[in-house]
Protein backbone atom coordinates (compact mmCIF):
# COMPACT_ATOMS: atom_id res chain seq x y z
CA UNK A 1 0.00 0.00 0.00
CA UNK A 2 1.10 3.43 -0.80
CA UNK A 3 1.47 5.40 2.48
CA UNK A 4 2.04 9.12 2.76
CA UNK A 5 5.71 10.54 3.35
CA UNK A 6 6.77 12.38 5.84
CA UNK A 7 7.67 15.08 3.71
CA UNK A 8 4.13 16.06 2.61
CA UNK A 9 3.95 18.64 -0.62
CA UNK A 10 1.91 21.79 0.35
CA UNK A 11 -0.71 21.14 -2.16
CA UNK A 12 -1.42 17.68 -0.14
CA UNK A 13 -1.51 19.50 3.44
CA UNK A 14 -3.52 21.78 2.10
CA UNK A 15 -6.23 19.59 0.67
CA UNK A 16 -5.88 17.30 3.76
CA UNK A 17 -6.05 19.83 6.68
CA UNK A 18 -9.84 19.64 7.26
CA UNK A 19 -10.17 15.84 6.60
CA UNK A 20 -10.32 14.06 9.94
CA UNK A 21 -7.51 11.61 10.61
CA UNK A 22 -9.88 8.24 10.34
CA UNK A 23 -10.78 9.18 6.73
CA UNK A 24 -7.39 9.42 5.85
CA UNK A 25 -7.05 6.40 7.31
CA UNK A 26 -9.42 5.19 5.20
CA UNK A 27 -8.23 6.77 1.76
CA UNK A 28 -4.97 5.07 2.67
CA UNK A 29 -6.65 1.58 2.47
CA UNK A 30 -8.09 2.15 -0.51
CA UNK A 31 -7.60 -0.03 -3.31
CA UNK A 32 -10.77 0.57 -5.72
CA UNK A 33 -13.10 3.53 -6.19
CA UNK A 34 -16.25 3.24 -7.22
CA UNK A 35 -18.06 6.31 -9.32
CA UNK A 36 -21.80 7.14 -10.22
CA UNK A 37 -22.50 8.70 -12.80
CA UNK A 38 -25.60 11.23 -13.28
CA UNK A 39 -24.57 13.93 -10.79
CA UNK A 40 -21.71 12.69 -9.88
CA UNK A 41 -19.58 12.58 -13.48
CA UNK A 42 -22.11 14.39 -15.02
CA UNK A 43 -24.69 17.87 -13.65
CA UNK A 44 -27.60 15.00 -13.30
CA UNK A 45 -29.47 16.29 -16.54
CA UNK A 46 -30.60 14.27 -18.83
CA UNK A 47 -31.06 15.81 -22.68
CA UNK A 48 -33.26 13.90 -24.94
CA UNK A 49 -33.82 14.13 -28.92
CA UNK A 50 -36.66 12.35 -30.41
CA UNK A 51 -34.72 9.38 -30.32
CA UNK A 52 -33.97 9.30 -26.61
CA UNK A 53 -30.79 10.35 -24.70
CA UNK A 54 -28.17 12.24 -27.39
CA UNK A 55 -25.51 12.87 -24.74
CA UNK A 56 -24.52 13.85 -21.55
CA UNK A 57 -22.11 16.19 -20.31
CA UNK A 58 -18.61 15.34 -18.40
CA UNK A 59 -15.84 17.30 -17.40
CA UNK A 60 -12.17 17.08 -18.48
CA UNK A 61 -10.98 17.55 -15.17
CA UNK A 62 -12.77 14.89 -13.99
CA UNK A 63 -11.53 12.56 -16.37
CA UNK A 64 -7.82 13.12 -15.81
CA UNK A 65 -8.14 12.42 -12.00
CA UNK A 66 -9.79 8.79 -12.58
CA UNK A 67 -6.80 8.49 -14.92
CA UNK A 68 -4.47 9.33 -12.22
CA UNK A 69 -5.82 6.76 -9.70
CA UNK A 70 -5.62 4.35 -12.04
CA UNK A 71 -2.15 5.39 -12.84
CA UNK A 72 -1.05 5.42 -8.95
CA UNK A 73 -2.42 1.93 -8.47
CA UNK A 74 -6.10 2.52 -7.23
CA UNK A 75 -8.65 0.92 -9.73
CA UNK A 76 -11.50 2.92 -10.96
CA UNK A 77 -15.23 1.68 -11.19
CA UNK A 78 -17.91 2.87 -13.20
CA UNK A 79 -21.85 1.89 -11.44
CA UNK A 80 -24.92 3.61 -12.68
CA UNK A 81 -28.26 3.21 -12.60
CA UNK A 82 -28.88 4.24 -15.69
CA UNK A 83 -27.91 2.75 -19.23
CA UNK A 84 -26.39 4.83 -22.01
CA UNK A 85 -23.64 4.17 -24.83
CA UNK A 86 -22.17 7.31 -24.02
CA UNK A 87 -20.64 6.02 -20.70
CA UNK A 88 -19.52 3.22 -22.30
CA UNK A 89 -17.83 5.22 -24.94
CA UNK A 90 -16.73 7.48 -21.96
CA UNK A 91 -15.21 4.87 -19.68
CA UNK A 92 -13.48 3.44 -23.10
CA UNK A 93 -11.92 6.73 -23.68
CA UNK A 94 -10.80 6.33 -19.49
CA UNK A 95 -9.89 2.92 -19.49
CA UNK A 96 -12.05 1.93 -17.16
CA UNK A 97 -12.90 -1.79 -17.46
CA UNK A 98 -15.06 -2.29 -14.60
CA UNK A 99 -18.04 -0.54 -16.44
CA UNK A 100 -21.73 -1.91 -14.82
CA UNK A 101 -25.33 0.22 -16.04
CA UNK A 102 -28.60 -0.27 -15.32
CA UNK A 103 -27.76 -1.64 -11.67
CA UNK A 104 -30.85 -0.94 -9.48
CA UNK A 105 -29.53 -2.92 -6.60
CA UNK A 106 -25.79 -1.09 -5.88
CA UNK A 107 -24.74 -2.68 -2.91
CA UNK A 108 -25.30 -6.65 -4.21
CA UNK A 109 -22.96 -5.58 -7.38
CA UNK A 110 -20.43 -3.97 -5.39
CA UNK A 111 -20.12 -6.95 -2.70
CA UNK A 112 -20.13 -8.96 -5.92
CA UNK A 113 -17.20 -6.89 -7.47
CA UNK A 114 -15.58 -7.30 -4.05
CA UNK A 115 -15.24 -11.12 -4.42
CA UNK A 116 -14.32 -10.99 -7.74
CA UNK A 117 -11.44 -8.36 -6.90
CA UNK A 118 -10.34 -10.13 -3.36
CA UNK A 119 -10.86 -7.04 -1.24
CA UNK A 120 -12.55 -6.20 1.44
CA UNK A 121 -15.52 -3.33 1.42
CA UNK A 122 -13.40 -1.31 3.69
CA UNK A 123 -11.27 -1.00 1.01
CA UNK A 124 -13.51 0.33 -1.38
CA UNK A 125 -14.91 3.75 -2.06
CA UNK A 126 -18.28 5.29 -3.38
CA UNK A 127 -18.59 8.34 -4.49
CA UNK A 128 -22.54 8.99 -5.00
CA UNK A 129 -25.39 11.61 -4.66
CA UNK A 130 -28.87 10.00 -4.68
CA UNK A 131 -30.65 6.94 -2.37
CA UNK A 132 -29.94 4.67 -4.40
CA UNK A 133 -26.32 4.88 -3.25
CA UNK A 134 -27.27 5.08 0.46
CA UNK A 135 -26.95 1.16 1.09
CA UNK A 136 -23.34 0.68 -0.65
CA UNK A 137 -22.42 4.56 1.20
CA UNK A 138 -23.09 3.18 4.40
CA UNK A 139 -21.29 -0.17 4.22
CA UNK A 140 -17.82 0.75 1.94
CA UNK A 141 -14.37 1.91 3.82
CA UNK A 142 -15.11 5.56 2.12
CA UNK A 143 -18.47 7.24 1.29
CA UNK A 144 -18.50 10.56 -0.60
CA UNK A 145 -20.95 13.19 -1.91
CA UNK A 146 -21.79 16.21 -3.60
CA UNK A 147 -22.92 19.54 -2.46
CA UNK A 148 -25.84 19.02 -4.91
CA UNK A 149 -27.29 16.17 -3.35
CA UNK A 150 -30.39 15.91 -0.93
CA UNK A 151 -28.71 16.53 2.64
CA UNK A 152 -29.93 12.63 3.89
CA UNK A 153 -27.73 11.60 1.17
CA UNK A 154 -24.40 14.44 1.77
CA UNK A 155 -24.91 13.40 5.65
CA UNK A 156 -23.57 9.64 5.43
CA UNK A 157 -20.79 10.81 3.31
CA UNK A 158 -17.07 10.82 5.10
CA UNK A 159 -16.64 13.49 2.56
CA UNK A 160 -18.33 16.13 0.56
CA UNK A 161 -16.74 17.88 -2.32
CA UNK A 162 -16.80 21.93 -2.54
CA UNK A 163 -17.83 21.56 -6.45
CA UNK A 164 -21.10 20.03 -7.82
CA UNK A 165 -21.29 17.08 -9.53
CA UNK A 166 -20.12 17.38 -13.05
CA UNK A 167 -18.26 20.32 -12.46
CA UNK A 168 -15.24 18.97 -11.24
CA UNK A 169 -16.23 16.90 -7.71
CA UNK A 170 -15.22 13.69 -8.68
CA UNK A 171 -11.61 15.72 -9.33
CA UNK A 172 -11.48 16.94 -5.93
CA UNK A 173 -12.36 13.16 -4.80
CA UNK A 174 -9.45 11.82 -6.70
CA UNK A 175 -6.94 14.55 -5.59
CA UNK A 176 -8.06 14.42 -1.98
CA UNK A 177 -7.27 10.25 -3.02
CA UNK A 178 -4.08 10.84 -3.88
CA UNK A 179 -3.50 13.60 -1.00
CA UNK A 180 -3.76 10.75 1.57
CA UNK A 181 -1.99 8.82 -0.21
CA UNK A 182 1.29 10.58 -0.52
CA UNK A 183 1.14 10.51 -4.43
CA UNK A 184 -0.62 13.97 -5.81
CA UNK A 185 2.51 15.99 -5.20
CA UNK A 186 4.31 13.52 -7.30
CA UNK A 187 2.44 13.96 -9.97
CA UNK A 188 2.47 18.08 -9.13
CA UNK A 189 6.19 17.76 -8.98
CA UNK A 190 6.67 15.66 -12.33
CA UNK A 191 3.78 17.58 -14.75
CA UNK A 192 6.11 21.00 -13.47
CA UNK A 193 8.72 20.07 -14.88
CA UNK A 194 6.63 19.87 -18.30
CA UNK A 195 5.51 22.76 -20.67
CA UNK A 196 1.97 24.19 -20.03
CA UNK A 197 0.53 22.29 -23.37
CA UNK A 198 2.43 18.91 -22.39
CA UNK A 199 0.33 18.99 -19.24
CA UNK A 200 -3.10 18.95 -21.00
Amino acid sequence: MNTPSSLTHPAEALILAKVAQAVQQSLQRLRLMVFDVDGVLTDGKLWYGENGEIFKGFHALDGHGLRLLNESGIKVAIVTGRESAIVSRRSAELGISIVHQGVRDKLALIQEIAQQQHITLSEIGYMGDDLIDLPTMQRVGFAASVPNAPSYVSQRAHWVSCLPGGQGAARECCDLILAARGRLGHYINGLSLKSPAAAQ
